[in-house]
């Protein structure tokens, strides 16, 4: 396993993320465990979660299975997603900051997070206040890293101007959604990451599902997220989506992988990318998405790979200067 810095941190990390949203869900805590083994098995000491994840479930399991190597591991949680009813428990005021953080170190069992993210942008909050309020967290030693998630460009970098102006503690990680699929980062976040040596644990590197080979522009899987779950199926529904997918699929079949473990590997070898954050319910789900470490995914094989999707547009108008010689 050859270990990456995370960002500027100064903290080494594996080239994959295991993600924990499907512990206490899709997967039992006796499943859970055995994928957590299996990672650890192989290296792994990178982990995600969140305060949301299978109603916090998630994180209870997570806290029990690292309780006797928790100083080996890297740990993420996120706040801001609606956690009840009430109308205050979302966002990222300073209020639900410090009520979440005191619930996800309960759940995880631990003394501090090492990389707690804002799960999404709250136009409600002063970027100020929530800055200042993760690094009140530093200070107190409850989390180490604050850091962002589906959070724009322009966002990110007020974020680093505050914290720049004001001397408070900096965003040192960045979580967008990256795939061979949902290329958008590719134009201004991960770009932004490394002028700015920020670490990157992209999600959804297999598109929801996408881009498993379970689905062609002629037939879909009977199960599966995108055709049982809304929101994925509105994320991923495009008719374009199916036709780079299928394409996938042949090259995945062509080169002898897994469309999952090739998936995967083309995220893992974008030079913005610190580790995807890969997920399954189980640990034979997991194999293949595990593989991606074996692969030697070179420049020129993930621009023939590339190729197959559809490059996003420029942040600009002068698209006739990325297409210069």
């Amino acid at each position: 396993m050859e270990y990456r810095l995370l960002g500027r941190t100064g903290v080494r990390v594996s080239p994959l993320c295991m993600g924990t949203m499907t512990f206490g869900d899709a997967a039992d805590e006796a499943e859970s465990a055995r994928i957590f083994n299996r990672c650890r098995e192989v290296g792994i000491n990178f982990f995600d979660c969140a305060n949301g994840y299978a109603g916090g479930r998630s994180e209870e399991i997570l806290g029990r299975l690292i309780a006797d190597c928790r100083d080996d591991l890297v740990i993420t949680s996120k706040f801001g997603f609606p956690q009840g009813n009430d109308v205050n428990a979302q966002g990222a005021s300073r209020r639900h900051i410090q009520i979440q953080i005191e619930r996800s170190l309960k759940r995880l069992n631990t003394d501090r997070i090492d990389v707690y993210f804002v799960h999404r942008f709250d136009p409600d909050t002063p970027i100020e206040d929530t800055i200042r309020v993760l690094d009140d967290l530093v200070r107190q030693g409850k989390i180490l890293y604050p850091a962002l998630s589906n959070w724009a460009a322009w966002q990110i970098a007020m974020a680093l101007g505050v914290s720049a102006c004001a001397g408070l503690a900096r965003v040192e990680v960045l979580q967008p959604m990256y795939s061979l699929v949902k290329r958008q980062a590719e134009v201004e976040i991960l770009p932004l990451a490394q002028a700015q040596q920020i670490g990157v644990i992209s999600y959804s590197p297999l598109g929801g599902g996408l881009l498993t080979g379970k689905y062609t522009t002629q037939s879909k899987a009977e199960q599966g997220r995108i055709v049982q779950n809304r929101m994925y199926a509105a994320r991923y529904g495009d008719a374009l989506n199916f036709e780079v997918a299928e394409k996938f699929a042949a090259h995945a079949q062509e080169r002898g992988y897994h469309p999952a473990t090739l998936a995967v590997a083309w995220v893992m070898a974008h030079p913005a990318v610190t580790a995807p954050i890969i997920g399954a319910r189980s640990v034979e789900q997991l194999e293949s998405s595990l593989a991606a470490l074996d692969v030697d995914m070179t420049p020129a094989w993930r621009a023939e790979i590339s190729a197959l999707s559809y490059e996003p547009p420029p942040a600009h108008d002068r698209s006739e200067e990325t297409r210069r010689a």
